[in-house]
């Protein structure tokens, strides 16, 4: 029977690895919202979803209060219905962070178990389109950092292998953010991918006057630049420059992508699969794209995105921003510059339950 019998969810507090700082916030430390499944059948699913410092206590507490009772007695392998289930459920806070996060874990662990129940690892589960994808760094492109740090990253990354990397911009002066995507261009060449993410920092004019200035150095994208909730200003955004225009880390329901993809706004999709609310309308969110031909980068999660990535046809990139390192047992595999899906049945991520046990906040 595929029966749920069990449904518990915990918080563990993940300390971040470096330090990150974009134009607007720190990342603090990454709230991991665990969710654990069991089946009349003795089958088990772990799902999770996170925060870079505040709410975590919230989406624990949605969890707990409204979506895991409901999560008890459902079959476990209708995904869409039980999904539908909880967002209905919750319809009075969605759609909103703290309830997508929420769906996020509980989809996460159904998901988890229908592919440990069939012996498949995700990313063949969910559609098999590639067993690689090229990766970024993020790691070596914090807002905080010289210019002469930004360029060592670079060099590094691409003498790892990788095909491109990200940086923040958002400083106060435009001169400055010019500046350092001038001298990362000109050290690592015009063959070499270099993205910019402003963290939705910027007015819809100062927004168009930085494209501008930025054009001449060849940009794979210019993400969030604006706030995520105006569409209008990423579309007037959109038609008056070349760089391709990428949001979706902000973005919490499969009808905010159908918006920003309608009114040709976005030119890249960045489709977050906590912040959506899962594999279930992230997948949705992915081929949504493939029909408008717009290519799926998504935002941070590595070591869950990589499967999904390989999952579907439109994804270009992975984002490398390692972070699950102290609670998994074994890395992500990286091959050649790209990032290969794991083969475990399941979502592949190894996890360290002594190491998860040891952070768990009470």
């Amino acid at each position: 029977m595929s029966t749920i019998t069990h449904a518990q969810a915990y918080l563990v507090d993940v300390e971040v690895e470096t330090v990150r700082t974009d134009a607007v916030q720190a990342f603090l430390k990454q709230e991991t919202v665990f969710v654990e499944i069991a089946t009349a059948d003795g089958g088990s699913g772990t799902g999770y979803t996170y925060t870079i410092g505040t709410g975590g206590t919230a989406v624990l507490a949605m969890l707990r209060d409204h979506l895991l009772p409901r999560l008890l007695g459902a079959d476990a392998r209708r995904v869409e219905a039980v999904w539908h289930d909880l967002f209905a459920a919750t319809r009075a806070t969605t759609v909103g962070a703290i309830t997508s996060l929420a769906l996020a874990a509980a989809d996460t662990a159904l998901w988890d178990w229908r592919c440990r129940s069939a012996g498949l690892p995700l990313w063949v589960m969910a559609g098999g389109a590639k067993d690689r994808i090229p990766l970024y760094d993020t790691e070596g492109g914090w807002l905080h950092l010289s210019t002469d740090e930004l360029v060592d990253g670079a060099k590094r990354s691409q003498a790892a292998g990788l095909p491109g990397v990200k940086i923040k911009i958002g400083k106060p002066s435009a001169a400055e953010d010019v500046e350092r995507v001038a001298a990362l261009r000109a050290a690592v060449g015009p063959a070499f991918d270099v993205m910019v993410d402003a963290n939705q920092s910027l007015t819809g004019a100062e927004a168009v006057r930085r494209a501008r200035l930025l054009e001449p150095y060849d940009l794979a994208w210019l993400e969030e630049p604006l706030p995520a909730d105006d569409v209008a200003g990423h579309e007037a955004l959109a038609r008056s420059t070349s760089i391709p225009v990428a949001v979706g880390e902000s973005l919490y329901s499969v009808g905010q992508f159908r918006e920003y993809l309608q009114r040709q706004a976005a030119g890249i999709v960045q489709v977050d699969v906590a912040r959506v609310g899962g594999i279930t309308p992230w997948l949705k969110v992915a081929h949504l794209a493939e029909a408008f031909n717009v290519a799926v980068c998504p935002h941070f999660l590595m070591e869950l995105h990589v499967s999904l990535c390989c999952a579907v046809p439109a994804s270009r990139y992975l984002e490398h921003i390692p972070q699950l390192r102290a609670i998994t047992r074994e890395p992500m595999a990286v091959v050649d510059g790209h990032a290969v899906a794991p083969s475990t049945p399941g979502l592949g991520i190894s996890w360290d339950r002594d190491q998860i046990d040891n952070r768990r906040v009470a």
